[in-house]
């Protein structure tokens, strides 16, 4: 219930209180009364008689108590003179009545204590009878009202009073009755403020709650009276109009919580309370007629009520007697108990409301030339407070919705058509509001209006172009709604004088151009009904879903996309865009607020078949625009399409036409009565139900539904089916047969034609007596009944059958209106949706429009309000897409943010001009692209939002990774983000990806604090002069720092560490993108920094090149390579793409710059080492082809990456290891790097690794590469230190870096030779393994690694050689080296020691080291002698041992006479002495005896030394050697070497 004031406590007296009112009115009556008498008793206080109080009946109140209002001293004729005076003036006056009863009160109130105690009605009766006499003044009559208002407020009369209801009735008829003394204009209003206020006050007190039906209603008709004339000020009314309304909210509050109780209670008591009060409480406007008279003296007509006809076709006769004089109390007498018990004291209830509700709504009839505008729009006003009160009463209670919808719909959705700004105003909040309210029971209703404002509001103008905005930006605008359909019916439609538009724009059938401040308001309704948060959800499901509705969610937003753009404000106000923008962005606000809420489908429509109804509809659109088209075509299409299941059964034909609106009625005639249509005619027949219904009314319906054809054959086939099923159903008593029918519905039509044709006269037109001689004796030979004849002709007199949107005249309101009730019923009622179960499908109906108006908007916004609420709506928009994964609407929500940013171009900014600002240990890249970003805060807010909204919307981006690429590209450029941030990544091992150097760099820490204008000028003409870019600005390091701020601000780094977790599947796109990025063989070329003007600055890290650097290529090179390599999954889907692209660089590496073509090879290594196991999408050998056809300066200088890549691929022992090693091209590629000092670590690394490894990979096919470049490593190590020597002699000092790298390659050279030294052991298994010829296979792996030792005993280094020599004398002196055939080991000599030799004794071998390669010379003529000896045996049998000894002899005489100290000179001399002593002791050679070839070898022996040593063989004692048994054996137990190490 309403809450009712509380009484005010009061600091006086109140019997005190009420006795001082008492004699101020009657001090005031005696003032301005016409005898100068006073009243003693009505001062002092008297004992008269009682007053009664009767209740007259309705007739001796409009004949008995009639008052005039003229200006005599007449006394009220009547049994009892009212007054109390005898005669006229200046006669003999007794006690005034009025006076006698203020005597009487106060007489009464003389023994009373409790106020609360006295009888109400006695307390109020004097002052009710002031107010029911007409011949009281205005000052009286304003004293006792609020005398009265006192009384309320001070709670003088509560409900704890006796008899408080009877005294509130009373007090109602006596206020609702006031009558007073109007000679005084000015106290007039001033009198009907007071009884406005004062009705007010008994509405909200405590009593309200207890008025009656009827005295409520009469309160109400008086406020409505004083509201509704126009002679009253504006201030007048306008307060009777809040009064009202102030009244109407107590009212429907009250009964709304009545209704709930007694719905709770007793459901039926909505329908019997108020249909039992219907009629019998009505409210009458007659008091406000007749200011100061009585009640009937002059009364206010009623309005005009319209006669209607329901959607069950019960007629609703309202002009019923609405304001009929209603039984008052009359303040004439007491009212004992009999009388209370007769009088209906029930609290007013849902009657009250019903008619107040049909009162007002009859206020509204725009036909009603009674009311004016002004009456019109306060009638709006309070029907608009009761719905904002008790709107959902009026759907609960069937009385009430029948005249919301029909009487209150019908007239408001005439009234917004009013041109008057006042009418159109109110109404449009009224139908607002009663759709907010109310919507649930008018579907159709809503879709009317709404349809109108559409229609109105939607500009037919195409959206502006400005040259900041792309186009694609606002593409999804519509530029008409759906609903605006062309009017078909109207071309051809036989009419010979079609509807004009503007005629039907006045009868409401059509939007038509509306006024600006129109268009705003109507736009307000539209937000208003935004506002609430199910709205648009339940135009969804209500009516896009529906098939035969329009889709009104659809055109709501479209329409609200269009006029939200700046250019709206040109043909409808400023206010216009802003407003529509606020609807779109709550719409979206209210779905993003529904997101995280639970999806629960129950009660409400099964989404996937909503979703099927949605695809029918579509369907069914485009087959009836086909059927326009070709009726033929268009039901083979529906027929395709399911929609129609056989086209040759006629009757689900005909179902199909009969229940769409979608088909041109013109077309749908000629389709009906063509030939060969004959049984789909009949089965549309046969929807029709003709029972109990005219020939001229069945015929209605059925041509209401299509337009006959022109020719009379086509006419004749329908009109005969006609015939034909309207006797077969309908069984007419008029009509005999089907004959009769056939010329009857003929007659009919040419009656419609003759009547309603414009080019026939009036008089010429078809009569009556006419239309009845047509038809005699046609009925089966007999006539028609007279009776039924007219009421045929006088139907089609004043309603001519037509379609009805080709009425032309008052009544196509009403008829269009009456179609739409009957369709009602079958509508049903709206469905409420407080689910989110329904927004995946709306939004991906609506995201369009929404996303280009908020494009369009931030693009051409200059108000910081508004960026923030699009940036809003963009962000809600991208969480509602990821939400319900609409991939498209988020790809165009980042295409949209991207073009904006302005860095999301193809071409990047230049970069030439790059500036490295430095202070202290920080640095800022100042560059075009951060300058400008800096100072674009829309580009900046873009960007933010721009990630905002990828972020954790990786995986459902496609399309719109190639925009944010772009943004990544030039952002990493110049220098404001790094390559790629995961740092999972394999990649991360390698250096970041270089970029270009800047043009200069600017240290500001370092510079002084001048700033003046000398010095900045000074500054500017020295970097002019040498041709280089001036500083960078203030204002631009500002700018810069802003855009460094922005991007850090972006958080990037998420976004890439959740692309490294999102599904092989949605990675594909991004994978996709980067790769359009690169070039490819056909057309190699991509996004490209080309500087406008070459930098003096050497490039930092890039060397010199004549290719261009682009970083940018790396740059998604490194990413995509990322990405393929993250998992199994990502390699199988991806990897073959990504080497292809990386093949591609490496094909073309002669166009690309050497830190491209490096990185891209370490690339394709990665790929190679995780895809080897399961994919072959990589050649091993065409790609260290690739490598190794690089040019020599290339290879060279992508050293550390290309030895990085191959040390990944054989880090681990397996098939790809062993495929790349034995690729002669890696060892080209190996002896290519290890010249690098860089990579010359790892190179040995892999090398020693493989040699010494398990299991090992030199194998017979790289045996010899490996030893050769183990031998390059050791010479590097002889050269190093051949560096080192000069150095030192020409006094220089090698810094510690030096030093270092020298002694590195040093050690590398010792290492390297202790490698080849291992190698021996595994000689005899490559030689088995080898299934060579032994000879051959030692030929093959003893000689390269002896040769090679051999080789590095002269190195510089001295390690090396020394370890190198010993490594050779382990191995010439090893078991394991020689073999039965002498050809292939006696290379010991020729190919190894006597080369060593040879060498040694060369004088710059030599002069390099002489202690050193003195001592080698002492040590080699030892090795050369220990070998002869250690192979002797098996030389004696080889016929050119003689010849070896005589090189050995030769060699030592080099040796001799190499003119080295005596060292060497002692060496060769024990050396020899002690293998002539071996061979001589053990018969190898002989001065005499019997073998020839022995003392060959003696003589050449001695013939040889003789000439460089003649006294050596004076030195020793030979002795010859026994013959026969005594003569050694040929196998001595001791070796000749061990037997000479023991000789010495």
């Amino acid at each position: 219930m309403h809450a009712r004031r509380r009484p005010v406590s009061v600091s006086v007296d109140p019997v005190s209180l009420v006795i001082s009112e008492c004699i101020s009115i009657t001090t005031t009556i005696q003032k301005h009364a016409h005898s100068p008498h006073s009243s003693v008793s009505a001062i002092l206080g008297g004992s008269p008689s009682q007053v009664p109080i009767a209740r007259p009946s309705l007739a001796a109140h409009s004949q008995d108590t009639s008052i005039t209002l003229d200006n005599e001293d007449t006394i009220e004729p009547g049994p009892t003179n009212r007054w109390g005076l005898r005669g006229k003036r200046g006669k003999s006056i007794q006690d005034h009545p009025l006076m006698a009863g203020f005597g009487r009160l106060r007489l009464e109130l003389a023994s009373i204590r409790d106020i609360h105690a006295f009888d109400a009605l006695s307390l109020l009766n004097p002052f009710l009878l002031v107010l029911q006499s007409k011949r009281t003044a205005a000052p009286v009559t304003i004293l006792t009202l609020s005398a009265l208002r006192k009384f309320l407020a001070y709670g003088f009369v509560c409900p704890s009073s006796p008899r408080f209801n009877l005294a509130m009735q009373a007090l109602t008829a006596a206020v609702t009755r006031c009558q007073f003394d109007t000679s005084d204009p000015g106290q007039v209003e001033v009198v009907l403020l007071m009884i406005l206020h004062l009705m007010e006050d008994m509405m909200s007190g405590p009593g309200g709650n207890m008025l009656s039906d009827e005295s409520v209603c009469d309160m109400m008709g008086r406020g409505l009276a004083i509201c509704s004339q126009p002679r009253f000020s504006p201030v007048l009314r306008r307060t009777a109009e809040a009064v009202m309304v102030r009244m109407c909210q107590i009212i429907f509050e009250d009964v709304k919580h009545l209704a709930e109780v007694e719905g709770e209670t007793n459901p039926d008591a909505l329908v019997s309370d108020t249909n039992g009060g219907i009629g019998s409480v009505m409210i009458n406007l007659g008091p406000a007629g007749s200011i100061g008279g009585s009640h009937s003296a002059a009364k206010v007509d009623a309005p005009t009520a319209r006669q209607t006809t329901d959607a069950r076709g019960h007629e609703n006769d309202e002009a019923r007697a609405d304001f009929s004089d209603k039984s008052s109390m009359e303040i004439e007498g007491g009212i004992g108990d009999d009388d209370a018990q007769s009088l209906d004291l029930r609290p007013y209830s849902l009657p009250t409301v019903r008619e107040l509700f049909r009162v007002l709504v009859n206020f509204l009839n725009p036909d009603d030339r009674q009311h004016t505008d002004t009456m019109r729009v306060m009638a709006l006003r309070i029907i608009h407070v009761a719905l904002e009160v008790s709107g959902p009463l009026i759907t609960r209670h069937p009385t009430l919705a029948l005249i919301a919808e029909d009487q209150l719909c019908c007239y408001l959705f005439q009234l917004v058509r009013s041109d008057n700004m006042a009418i159109l105003h109110e109404s449009l909040i009224v139908a607002g509001t009663l759709l907010a309210t109310c919507r649930s029971v008018l579907k159709l209703q809503q879709e009317l209006f709404l349809s109108y404002l559409v229609v109105c509001l939607h500009s037919s103008v195409e959206i502006p172009r400005e040259p900041a905005i792309e186009p694609a930006l606002y593409a999804g605008i519509p530029q008409a709604p759906k609903l605006a359909r062309k009017p078909s019916s109207q071309a051809n439609s036989g009419r010979s004088t079609p509807v004009p538009v503007k005629d039907r724009q006045k009868l409401g059938l059509e939007g038509g151009a509306r006024k600006p401040d129109a268009r705003q308001a109507m736009v307000e309704t539209v937000g208003v009904l935004s506002r609430i948060p199910t709205f648009m959800t339940e135009l969804f499901v209500n009516y896009d879903c529906d098939p035969d509705r329009a889709d009104l969610c659809e055109d709501l937003i479209g329409l609200l996309s269009r006029n939200a753009l700046p250019d709206s404000a040109t043909w409808s106000t400023t206010s216009v865009p802003p407003l529509c923008l606020d609807a779109l962005l709550r719409y979206i606000q209210f779905m993003a607020e529904r997101l995280d809420q639970e999806r629960v489908p129950e009660n409400y429509p099964d989404v996937v078949n909503l979703r099927e109804q949605r695809r029918r509809k579509r369907i069914i659109i485009k087959g009836a625009e086909k059927f326009n088209d070709n009726a033929k075509e268009g039901l083979q299409y529906l027929q395709a399409q399911g929609i129609i299941e056989d086209i040759q059964n006629p009757v689900l034909v005909a179902k199909f036409l009969r229940g769409t609106s979608r088909v041109n009625k013109k077309k749908l005639g000629e389709y009906l009565s063509k030939k060969g249509s004959e049984s789909v005619l009949e089965a549309y027949m046969d929807t029709f139900n003709f029972t109990d219904k005219r020939a001229d009314e069945a015929l209605r319906s059925l041509l209401e539904t299509f337009r006959l054809p022109g020719e009379s054959p086509l006419i004749a086939r329908i009109v005969t089916s006609f015939a034909d099923r309207y006797c077969t159903k309908a069984a007419p008593a008029e009509v005999a047969n089907k004959d009769a029918a056939f010329v009857l519905t003929y007659a009919i039509i040419m009656l419609n034609t003759d009547q309603h044709n414009p080019n026939v006269k009036s008089s010429k037109r078809m009569s009556l007596e006419d239309f009845s001689r047509n038809l005699r004796g046609v009925n089966d030979g007999g006539d028609f009944s007279p009776e039924y004849l007219e009421k045929i002709y006088n139907s089609i007199k004043t309603n001519e059958i037509i379609l009805p949107d080709e009425h032309d005249n008052k009544h196509a309101f009403d008829y269009a209106w009456r179609e739409l009730l009957m369709k009602s019923e079958s509508a049903g009622p709206i469905l409420l949706c407080n689910t989110n179960i329904y927004d995946a499908d709306m939004f991906t109906t609506t995201w369009r429009p929404i996303v280009s108006t908020l494009s369009y908007v931030f693009m051409s916004a200059t108000d910081d309000a508004v960026f923030a609420r699009v940036v809003t709506g963009f962000d809600e928009c991208a969480r509602i897409a990821t939400k319900y994964g609409n991939t498209e609407a988020l790809d165009q929500i980042v295409y949209s943010l991207s073009h904006m940013t302005t860095i999301a171009t193809e071409t990047a900014s230049n970069t030439s001009l790059n500036t490295e600002v430095q202070a202290g240990d920080n640095s800022v890249m100042v560059s075009e692209l951060a300058v400008k970003l800096g100072r674009d805060f829309r580009a900046q807010l873009a960007l933010l939002v721009l990630f905002r909204v990828v972020t954790g919307s990786e995986g459902l981006l496609r399309k719109g990774w190639q925009y944010v690429i772009r943004i990544w590209l030039n952002l990493f450029v110049n220098s404001l983000i790094p390559p790629y941030f995961s740092t999972a990544s394999p990649l991360t091992v390698i250096t970041s990806i270089p970029l270009q150097t800047p043009s200069q760099v600017i240290d500001r820490a370092s510079k002084t604090a001048d700033t003046s204008f000398f010095s900045a000028f000074t500054s500017y003409i020295s970097s002019y002069a040498a041709d280089e870019p001036p500083e960078p600005s203030d204002e631009e390091l500002e700018s810069t720092l802003c855009t460094v701020d922005c991007v850090n601000s972006c958080d990037m780094g998420v976004v890439f560490a959740n692309i490294a977790k999102i599904g092989t599947e949605d990675l594909g796109p991004l994978v996709d993108a980067l790769l359009a990025t690169l070039p490819s063989e056909q057309n190699a070329t991509m996004i490209t920094l080309k500087p406008e003007a070459v930098s003096s600055a050497p490039q930092r890290d890039l060397g010199e090149h004549d290719n261009y650097y682009d970083p940018t290529l790396l740059f998604a090179l490194e990413f995509v390579t990322s990405l393929a390599l993250r998992d199994n999954d990502t390699i199988g889907s991806f990897g073959a793409k990504v080497v292809e692209a990386l093949q591609v660089i490496l094909r073309d590496a002669n166009q690309h710059h050497i830190v491209t073509v490096s990185r891209a090879t370490y690339y394709l290594f990665c790929l190679l080492r995780a895809s080897y196991q399961a994919h072959d999408y990589i050649n091993v050998p065409v790609l260290l082809h690739s490598i190794a056809s690089f040019s020599e300066d290339s290879l060279s200088k992508s050293s550390m990456l290309v030895v990085q890549g191959l040390k990944a691929c054989i880090d681990d022992p397996g098939p790809l290891r062993h495929e790349i090693m034995t690729s002669p091209d890696f060892w080209v590629i190996m002896r290519a790097l290890a010249s690098r000092y860089e990579a010359a670590s790892v190179v040995f690394e892999l090398l020693e690794r493989a040699c010494t490894g398990v299991p090992p990979t030199i194998m017979a096919n790289n045996y010899e590469a490996a030893i050769l470049l183990l031998g390059e490593f050791s010479s590097a190590a002889g050269h190093a230190m051949l560096a080192e020597r000069r150095k030192a002699q020409k006094h220089h000092i090698s810094d510690e870096g030096e030093l270092q790298r020298a002694n590195e390659t040093m050690s590398r050279g010792v290492q390297g030779v202790a490698t080849m030294y291992k190698m021996t052991t595994r000689i005899p298994e490559l030689m088995e393994q080898s299934h060579l010829e032994s000879g051959e296979a030692w030929s093959a792996y003893w000689l390269p690694i002896l040769s090679a030792l051999a080789m590095h005993c002269t190195n510089p280094c001295r390690d090396v050689r020394l370890l190198a020599f010993t490594s050779l004398q382990r191995s010439l002196l090893s078991p394991s080296v020689t073999c039965r055939d002498h050809r292939e080991w006696t290379a010991i000599f020729s190919e190894v020691l006597f080369p060593l030799v040879h060498k040694l004794l060369k004088p710059e071998v030599f002069s390099s080291d002489r202690d050193g390669m003195g001592e080698i010379r002492v040590q080699a003529v030892s090795l050369l002698c220990k070998v002869f000896l250690r192979y002797l045996v098996l030389l004696s049998a080889w016929d050119g041992m003689l010849d070896l000894w005589v090189k050995i002899i030769e060699i030592m005489d080099r040796l001799m006479n190499s003119g080295q100290a005596d060292s060497l000179e002692d060496a060769v001399r024990e050396n020899l002495k002690n293998v002539i002593l071996f061979m001589a002791s053990n018969g190898y050679m002989v001065s005499r005896g019997e073998g020839v070839d022995k003392k060959l070898v003696w003589d050449e022996t001695w013939k040889r030394i003789d000439r460089f040593m003649p006294d050596l063989k004076g030195d020793m004692v030979l002795d010859e050697p026994r013959t026969g048994d005594d003569q050694v054996s040929l196998k001595p137990e001791l070796s000749p070497s061990d037997q000479i190490h023991r000789t010495c």
